[in-house]
């Protein structure tokens, strides 16, 4: 290998570790043995290989596919097929072009076109700055990919299904489904081309870190949008069972018991007194009760149902699991919760109750609810969590409604999807809440994992 190639890869493994994908020295020795062994003639092949070796957790690829193309590009400088239209299309040109490739479902022609694309309609900034660069956004809000889906199907002979009866207007939904999700293809080689583009003027690491996305268990929930929530909840199931495992294993641990002093001594007999085996005493095993409070408000609501979720694939580890949600009253949706299908926050704010005259988040008037309606759902084996972000609108914030909460429970901890550093500003009463409950920065799907897999009681 040669030293450019070293570095190259260096500089490579050290963007994935700054988004999330912990590649060490061990791993980078197998990426390198994994470039001498498949050289360069087949880039799919690295792709897959340097993949092999370098990810290990689900919710990286994505990250990991954007950063290779950062690093080991398709081609350089100006495409062939840019270089070819030479500025001579315009963007209803552009649009024709690719109504067709869509209709031919031809994956060449869409990654000529989003080429040309790119090179036409996406240049920002002047050559020669730190400004300069390409666009993908600016590309894709130019073009419209998404208003030639009609045209591309009326190419295909499509549209007319109207007139076939079921069968007809049943292939006529599979056919706009294909063209769609060549469509959201279509936007990632536009996403693809504007960074490669961009990192030869500026420069891979500064792509690498600012346009390439953190992988999914580092995206905050409080930014994430509506498709990395979608692509959040997908997880759910894969994390639950890691999660499981690791909850069985340390009941596993837990089941040894206590050292029964007595049974010891006299098993020490044997030995002159000295206890080389002790014996434990018959374990006790049993599963604790969970509760969940949680704020559904605004941006909150998708860390709750995210958190919502993973509980409900976690309920075999519970002996029994009681889900309230509120905004600013308390109502229980456990039943909606294990029924869920689709969008779980929608059916809470449509059929609990969940507010009263305002709809602004008011965490003492719910907790005030709890103790008054639900009180009776906590006991000593019960573990209650709270949802939020302990951001009260200046209403009263009722501390001793949730000290009575917590006195009755065997363990309550408020899990926070805001970050640390923000706490306490406006009106935000977590510092003082925390007083009362232990409370955990929850931002992500990695710190969330952690304190289910560590610290949540079993």
């Amino acid at each position: 290998m040669t030293t450019q190639v070293a570095e190259r890869l260096v500089e490579f493994v050290e963007a994935l570790r700054l988004k999330g994908i912990n590649a060490g020295p061990s791993e980078t020795i197998d990426a390198a043995a994994a470039v001498q062994v498949l050289g360069f003639d087949d880039r799919d092949v690295l792709r897959e290989g340097l993949a092999a070796a370098l990810v290990r957790r689900d919710g990286q690829r994505d990250v990991f596919d954007m950063t290779f193309d950062v690093f080991f590009p398709a081609g350089i400088g100006t495409p062939t097929s840019a270089e070819a239209a030479d500025g001579d299309l315009d963007t209803e040109q552009l649009r024709a072009l690719l109504a067709m490739a869509l209709a031919d479902n031809d994956g060449r022609a869409l990654a000529q076109v989003a080429e040309v694309a790119v090179d036409a309609l996406g240049p920002v900034g002047q050559p020669g700055t730190g400004t300069h660069g390409w666009s993908a956004y600016q590309t894709l809000e130019r073009l419209r990919p998404q208003t030639v889906v009609a045209q591309a199907l009326a190419m295909r002979g499509g549209g007319s299904g109207g007139g076939q009866g079921h069968s007809g207007q049943f292939t006529d939904r599979l056919e706009r489904e294909e063209i769609r999700r060549s469509v959201a293809r279509f936007r990632d080689l536009v996403a693809a081309e504007a960074r490669r583009r961009t990192a030869e003027v500026r420069g891979r690491q500064i792509v690498a870190r600012h346009v390439v996305t953190q992988s999914t268990d580092r995206v905050d929930f409080l930014s994430a949008n509506a498709h990395q929530l979608s692509e959040l909840r997908r997880t759910v199931q894969p994390l639950a069972r890691k999660l499981a495992t690791r909850l069985a294993a340390r009941r596993r641990r837990r089941r040894r018991g206590q050292i029964d002093i007595r049974r010891t001594l006299r098993s020490a007999m044997s030995t002159g007194g000295v206890p080389v085996k002790p014996v434990y005493a018959a374990p006790r095993p049993s599963r604790p009760e969970l509760v969940l409070l949680c704020d559904v408000s605004g941006s909150v609501a998708g860390f709750s149902q995210f958190t919502m979720l993973l509980v409900k694939a976690l309920s075999d580890q519970f002996s029994k699991i009681r889900v309230f949600a509120f905004v600013n009253a308390m109502d229980e949706v456990s039943s909606l919760v294990k029924d869920a299908d689709g969008d779980l926050i929608s059916r809470i704010q449509s059929d609990a109750r969940i507010t009263k005259w305002h709809t602004s988040s008011d965490y003492g008037e719910a907790f005030g609810d709890f103790v008054e309606d639900h009180l009776d759902a906590v006991g000593p084996r019960t573990a209650v969590i709270v949802l939020g972000d302990a951001r009260n609108n200046n209403q009263h914030p009722r501390f001793e409604a949730l000290r009575r909460i917590a006195e009755r429970s065997r363990r309550t901890y408020w899990l926070n999807p805001e970050h640390g550093s923000r706490w306490g500003l406006g009106d935000s009463e977590a510092l003082a809440y925390a007083e009362i409950v232990p409370m955990y920065e929850c931002c992500n799907v990695e710190q969330l994992s952690s304190f289910v897999g560590r610290i949540l009681p079993v």
